[in-house]
């Protein structure tokens, strides 16, 4: 008999040692991985600045001996955590701002307490972001603030930047912003009026619980966790691999509540009413018209955003009535954009060469 076309019998001792080396590695490194915990996240160095329930705001240390005059205020989205920004040092977006002269702000979010089920849209726009940046400005010594919005937190920016058009925000930087929110369509069906009745889950629960956000996420890709368990397996043995996955997969399962009421509002002025898109939206009596927003606009989007898809961020551009104004949209999905290698060679440099020149 024949031996196959192209098969090297002489090569096959060493495949199947190479095998062996690498599922004795696998054990070795399965050991390990459960016995540590993975490296230091969000350990770039800060003072906070205030905290108030909910709300923390950091002021991180400069790491350049220039500094821009305009800061920068981060506003997180309300059910992250700030350090998928400040992952480890070399893939920390906050150090890249930092080393570039920047002189970096966040509002960060912590779990609401039973007792804060009843904050309000307003109490976040109205209350929580001016706040936040009267405490920058004194701060810092400038009148002026940028202001980076990431997912919802853009939804936030947005609303804080139409209610106080005349400032004191000179630019907005938007990542991953709805605002047509009829284009979230599995998060558009899973609140779908007909079916779901938030004011008794509200009513009955307070403050949504972590669980039934995560698995809203989780139900975009039903299959994305085992499959991203397999790939953890079958490159146990790269410790960049593991590395890049425990910091991922800790932020992504760290998910925060949501305030009873804020969730209640959100729901039925956005997913049902689609007020922002509409121009029909207030918080607290107040218009909140994107069309109002004049200053210096970025919005970046992912090619492959699952969370955010791009039919529900493309109209932002057009309705914001701002002159400068540009959308950028990059390779990468929803996290991947802002965090790890894609946003190291892509979006970083982008919003540097972008805000630089708007920042003096």
């Amino acid at each position: 008999m024949n031996a196959p076309t192209g098969l090297d019998f002489a090569a096959i001792p060493e495949r199947i040692q190479a095998e062996v080396q690498r599922a004795i590695q696998r054990s070795i490194k399965g050991v390990e991985y459960f016995s540590t915990s993975g490296p230091t996240l969000g350990s770039t160095s800060k003072d906070v600045l205030h905290s108030r329930g909910t709300m923390s705001l950091y002021h991180y240390r400069p790491m350049s001996d220039e500094i821009y005059r305009v800061p920068v205020l981060i506003v997180m989205a309300t059910t992250n955590r700030g350090y998928i920004l400040d992952l480890v040092p070399g893939q920390s977006f906050i150090e890249f701002l930092l080393r570039r002269g920047y002189d970096v702000y966040m509002l960060d979010w912590s779990a609401p307490r039973p007792e804060e089920r009843s904050l309000r849209m307003e109490d976040y726009v109205l209350d929580f972001i001016p706040d936040c940046v009267r405490r920058v400005q004194a701060d810092s010594g400038e009148q002026d603030v940028s202001v980076i919005g990431y997912c919802f937190g853009g939804v936030l920016s947005l609303l804080y930047g139409s209610i106080f058009p005349d400032g004191p925000m000179k630019n907005l930087i938007c990542f991953t912003t709805p605002i047509d929110f009829r284009e979230m369509k599995l998060f558009s069906n899973f609140s779908d009026r007909r079916y779901f009745d938030v004011d008794r889950l509200v009513d009955s629960v307070g403050n949504v619980p972590p669980e039934m956000i995560l698995s809203s996420f989780e139900m975009l890709r039903p299959a994305s966790r085992t499959v991203s368990q397999i790939q953890l397996w079958e490159n146990i043995w790269n410790d960049e691999f593991v590395k890049s996955y425990r910091m991922f997969d800790r932020w992504a399962t760290d998910t925060l509540p949501l305030a009873g009421e804020y969730f209640r509002a959100i729901t039925k002025d956005l997913m049902w009413d689609n007020k922002l898109f509409n121009d029909t939206m207030s918080v607290g009596g107040r218009a909140a018209k994107l069309e109002n927003i004049k200053v210096p606009l970025l919005h970046a989007v992912a090619e492959h955003d699952h969370i955010v898809p791009y039919d529900a961020a493309k109209h932002l551009i057009a309705k914001i009535g701002s002159a400068d104004k540009e959308e950028v949209m990059l390779k990468g999905g929803h996290v991947s954009l802002v965090a790890g290698a894609n946003a190291v060679k892509r979006l970083w440099p982008k919003l540097d060469s972008w805000l630089g020149t708007r920042s003096t």
